[in-house]
């Protein structure tokens, strides 16, 4: 019997008991279901943090703190105390302590190897922003770095390099600010309210160049240029002693984008040494897909589960297929048929019914997958443009049904075993 002959016996076989063989195929359906599902969810997310990142941009970018003397685990011991170094304390963070950075050390940052530019991440805050409805609405800002590509609504980004004050406001921002739409809103003026050490309130007019679609990512901060944010900053330090205004709690450090990831990490340990902590937007999205990655694997686990279970339906549907055809292994035995084309004659059942579970699984998992993107992307993630929640490719697809024919194929090793042990006399005798 040719191999081919084997898998036409083998699938014709496999619907002797059609009953019992449907049983098993529903429970492999399950398993291969739930984990073409869940593949597809991850595979979804994470495809839109790698837009969204890409969108972001600023891969050269790198965040610095000074290593902070002043925090640790509860067995740590304390630290002395440097007059060289300066603290400052965070009152949206319970007044926790930080250890500031000066001229000196962006100076220091400045002169490790790898390092092409560094600057003082100025900060700011303000009080309200207001718009063509005159209504008064608070939010958080943020510097526009160079290189950041945002998806838009309507707009461009803006331009580091002016000396107009520009502003690039979220899109939930728009209607509250008294505007029909995006479009409408572009090169429009809005006001922002800033008070001074002196408990003084002043407003600084900016036009809004852009308007930030809404992602996944999206922290909702409104986004201004360097001019703009200089000028936050300096209204904000009128009245402050100037030792308060030559502090910052963070750098923004330039790198070569090309660096290769140990050697981004080399520079990150040259920085360590240094006393200083460097952050790039990569490490902090990677924590964003960890935490998604762990939470599609746990969904994983829960398919395999099924999966294992369907495999011990195999094992009794083929171990009960070996003894009612007992009879029948014998006259194939004493016809010459040697154990080893029985053995992949009940290993191919076993493989067919992997087969035919897990493709019509994978089948109406994405069948449903589809649903679920359509009845989502127009409901509550409507917003988040370019968003496909459950993503599936042909060769995840292909991997599911080859893991789950492996599956199957190792649940039948037994009975095909069995099997091909039978002794062909004692065989033709079984009643």
């Amino acid at each position: 019997m040719k191999f081919l002959d084997i898998i036409a016996t083998a699938s014709s076989n496999m619907f002797r008991s059609k009953l019992r063989t449907t049983l098993t195929i529903v429970a492999i359906f399950i398993g291969a279901f739930t984990l073409t599902l869940t593949n597809g969810l991850g595979a979804g997310i994470s495809s839109y943090i790698d837009k969204q990142l890409g969108n972001i941009g600023a891969k050269d970018v790198m965040f610095i703190q000074a290593n902070n003397d002043a925090s640790g685990k509860p067995s740590d011991q304390p630290k002395k105390y440097d007059p060289n170094k300066r603290t400052t304390s965070i009152a949206s963070e319970g007044n926790r302590s930080v250890t500031v950075l000066t001229d000196k050390d962006l100076s220091k940052i400045k002169a490790i190897s790898g390092i092409k530019s560094v600057k003082a991440y100025i900060g700011g805050s303000i009080d309200y922003i207001s718009g063509k409805s005159g209504e008064k609405y608070v939010g958080s800002i943020n510097e526009y770095l160079e290189g950041e590509n945002f998806s838009l609504d309507a707009g461009s980004l803006l331009n580091n390099a002016s000396t107009k004050f520009e502003v690039m406001v979220p899109s939930t921002y728009i209607s509250s600010l008294g505007y029909s739409n995006a479009a409408d809103a572009i090169g429009k003026t809005v006001k922002l309210g800033v008070t001074n050490g002196l408990g003084k309130q002043s407003e600084i007019e900016a036009s809004i160049t852009a308007v930030q679609q809404k992602s996944l990512l999206d922290n909702n901060a409104i986004n201004l240029n360097t001019a703009l944010l200089t000028e936050v900053h300096k209204l904000q330090n009128v009245g402050l002693p100037s030792t308060a205004t030559a502090d910052y709690q963070m750098a923004i450090a330039r790198f070569d984008s090309t660096m290769p990831a140990d050697k981004v990490k080399d520079l990150k340990d040259r920085l360590k040494k240094a006393g200083y902590n460097g952050t790039t937007i990569d490490d902090q999205i990677g924590t964003f897909k960890s935490v998604i990655a762990g939470i599609v694997a746990v969904l994983n686990g829960f398919a395999i589960i099924a999966l294992l279970a369907a495999s011990f339906g195999i094992i009794n549907t083929l171990l009960m297929s070996v003894q009612e055809r007992t009879k029948e292994i014998g006259l194939m035995k004493a016809m010459g048929m040697g154990g080893g084309k029985i053995f992949l004659l009940f290993s191919g059942e076993a493989v067919m019914l992997g087969f035919w579970g897990s493709l019509i699984g994978s089948a109406v998992a994405i069948g449903a997958g589809q649903i679920i993107n359509k009845v989502v992307l127009n409901t509550f993630l409507k917003d988040l443009v370019g968003l496909q929640l459950l993503k599936f490719s042909p060769t995840s697809v292909a991997v599911i049904v080859g893991i789950v024919m492996g599956i199957a194929f190792l649940a039948g090793t037994l009975p095909a075993i069995r099997a091909a042990r039978q002794n062909p006399i004692d065989s033709l005798r079984y009643e």
